[in-house]
This record gives structure tokens, C-alpha cells and sequence, in this order.
């Protein structure tokens, strides 16, 4: 099992993330630039971009509300206008980030976004408080939003059962195009909603998936989790016999474009599959099954969690077979799930027996 290929793929992604950081820092004010350069060694790209989005928010924040900034530029932002706010300005930001209007489209943050977007603001006073740059930082002053612990949404093993059937023999009920094209694509379907179900992997990691990333020897497939750790994560029959149908019954028979010779999952334009399309595949079968859920890609990685807790009890074994690098994000995750139990040993003990 070579490397070069799969590293290939990350490569090739990771420069074109490099180029849209770059291309987002043109417009930022100089001095920003030495922020993105001293967290990138502690930092993903990914992570960095997320930064800089949040930053052009609060950028653009004081280019509408701040009278002395009236007129002016992103670039034209300098530290000592960062020096000079107060606590105020930092809770009228994050009033403005519930609704507000830039360049003529309406935008709107959650409890979620907002507070993500505080604590970038805060790692970025304190790069420049940290080497005496500034002497003021209000953002240590301001409270961080209370996040709200939301209802983790997961499909019960009916569902799953359902869903699995659907991408099945949903071309029972097809005719003419529609039902070629489900044809032609049905045993890709099955292997990737098996994959999830069966594995817990992110829809990245599965875009990611090259042909030499598959070990039926072990039952095992490699990915690049999140910062770019190489990981192994284990399959079981189902799984195997789904990948095997696809691969040696479907993807055999597409004849892919130049740079896409080693994707595992191919779209319809014999193109390594997209995130955005697994997405849009997913909602389209899963909002046959459950009006009331909205499922995308990562409910069914919840679903697997959820599974192999209630099968083994073992949080520790969830998290390191997710990839999660907190044992305690695990916990909080599926704490739901040890109410179940506690609820269940309200009725384990009979004070009273009948004689």
C-alpha cells in the first residue's frame, strides 16, 4: 500500500487551500499577516482559513460602524485602531453578528457562530498582547456566549434499515432516465452509505479514499484525518461486500479523466466525487426516509457512534475510532445515551415483591 498517491490528493488540496489564504489576505490590513504566520506551525490550513473568515467579519464590522474608519479600506485598518476599542465595541460586534447586511446580502450567525467567532477575535489580541504590540484587549473582558447543548440527531436502526433499502431498490419504482442513471450509480450509492454506516468516516475522508487506501486483507481503510494524521480504520462483511461490488462490478467499467486515476468514488463526470455531491446524495435519500431529521453525512457518522457505544459501552473505543482527539467531546456527545441506561435502572429494582 504506496502512499505517494493518496499524499498526492492532500497535497494538491492542501496548495489550493494555501493559494485561497493568500488570496483572502490580500485584503487585510499588513499587520495581520504575522498573526497567520505565527499560528501556522500549531495550526491546520483549514483552521487559518476559518480565521481569516471570522477576522474579515470583525474587519468588516468596523468598516461600517466605526465613524473613524468611514470610507476607508480592510487594508486600511491599523493595530492602534484595534488598541483604541473599548468592551462596548466588542458586545455591539456580537449584537451585529445575529443579523446584519454586507455589500447587499443578509447574514446571520447562531449561538455557535457567534462564539466561534469571539474566540478567534481573542486568539488575535492576544498574538499581538502576547508581544507587546498592543496594551488594551477588550475581548478578555467581554463573556463568552453560553453555548446550549443541542439535540444530537441520529437514525435508529429502523431507519437505517429503511434507508439501506431505499438505495437499494429505489429503481424499482424509476423508469427511462432517471432510472439508467440510478442503475449506473447504485452500487457506488450502496458502498458509500454503507461506508458511513459501517465506519463513522467523515465525508472527507471519504472524498479522500484512493483505490490504494483500501486493505481487504485486513478489512481495513486508510485516511487523512483532520491536521493530516494517517489513520487506519477497520470494516466489517457488509462493508467489505459493498466496497468489492462497487469496485469490481462499477468502478471498473469507468474509464476516468487525467488526475482522477486513483479516487475511489467517482461522480458522474468520471471525477473524484465531491463533498457537496455525497452531501446532496445523502439528503436525497435520507429525506425519503424522515421528514423530521435533517440528515447529512455527519448524522450518519453520529448514527455509527451511536451504535457502537449502546454495542460495547466502551467511550474510549468510540472516540479513538472516530478520530476524536478529546475523550470528553465523546462523552458529552453520547452522555444521552447513559441517561438511557440510569433511566432504565429506575424500574431494575423492586422494593416491594409479591409473595
Amino acid at each position: 500500500m504506496g502512499t505517494s498517491n493518496h499524499q498526492t490528493y492532500y497535497q494538491t488540496k492542501n496548495e489550493k487551500n494555501v493559494e485561497k489564504l493568500r488570496s483572502l489576505l490580500k485584503k487585510f490590513p499588513r499587520f495581520s499577516k504575522d498573526f497567520f504566520r505565527g499560528i501556522e506551525p500549531t495550526s491546520s490550513i483549514n483552521t487559518r482559513i476559518g480565521y481569516a473568515y471570522d477576522l474579515r467579519t470583525f474587519f468588516r464590522f468596523l468598516i461600517t460602524n466605526n465613524p473613524t474608519l468611514a470610507d476607508k479600506k480592510i487594508a486600511d485598518i491599523s493595530l492602534s485602531v484595534l488598541n483604541a476599542l473599548e468592551p462596548v465595541d466588542i458586545e455591539e460586534y456580537l449584537e451585529y453578528l445575529k443579523v446584519y447586511t454586507y455589500d447587499g446580502r443578509q447574514y446571520s450567525n447562531d449561538e455557535r457562530g457567534i462564539h466561534r467567532k469571539l474566540a478567534s477575535l481573542r486568539k488575535f489580541y492576544l498574538y499581538y498582547q502576547k508581544r507587546d504590540l498592543i496594551t488594551n484587549n477588550p475581548t478578555v473582558v467581554v463573556d463568552m456566549p453560553k453555548l446550549h447543548d443541542r439535540e444530537i440527531i441520529r437514525l435508529d436502526a429502523e431507519e437505517v434499515n429503511e434507508l439501506l433499502d431505499l438505495v437499494e431498490n429505489a429503481g424499482n419504482s424509476l423508469t427511462g432516465r432517471k432510472k439508467s442513471f440510478y442503475e449506473k450509480n447504485k452500487l457506488r450509492n450502496i458502498a458509500i452509505f454503507t461506508l458511513f454506516l459501517g465506519t463513522g468516516i467523515r465525508v472527507s475522508e471519504c472524498v479522500g479514499l484512493d483505490m490504494e487506501d483500501i486493505d481487504f486483507r485486513e478489512n481495513r481503510i486508510r485516511i487523512m484525518r483532520k491536521g493530516g494524521k494517517e489513520e487506519y480504520v477497520y470494516f466489517g462483511d457488509e462493508v467489505r461486500k459493498a466496497l468489492i461490488n462497487y469496485i469490481e462490478i462499477s468502478r471498473t467499467n469507468i474509464k476516468p479523466l487525467p488526475g482522477h486515476e486513483h479516487a475511489l468514488f467517482y461522480s458522474i463526470q468520471r471525477r473524484r466525487i465531491s463533498v457537496q455531491a455525497i452531501e446532496n446524495l445523502v439528503q436525497e435519500y435520507a429525506s425519503q426516509i424522515t421528514t423530521f431529521k435533517h440528515i447529512t453525512p455527519h448524522k450518519l457518522r453520529s448514527t455509527y457512534g451511536t451504535s457502537l457505544y449502546r454495542e460495547t459501552g466502551d467511550i474510549y473505543l468510540v472516540a479513538e475510532v472516530l478520530g476524536h482527539n478529546d475523550v470528553n467531546t465523546t462523552r458529552k456527545h453520547y452522555a444521552a445515551l447513559d441517561d438511557d441506561k440510569k433511566r432504565s435502572a429506575a424500574t431494575a429494582v423492586t422494593l416491594r415483591k409479591n409473595v
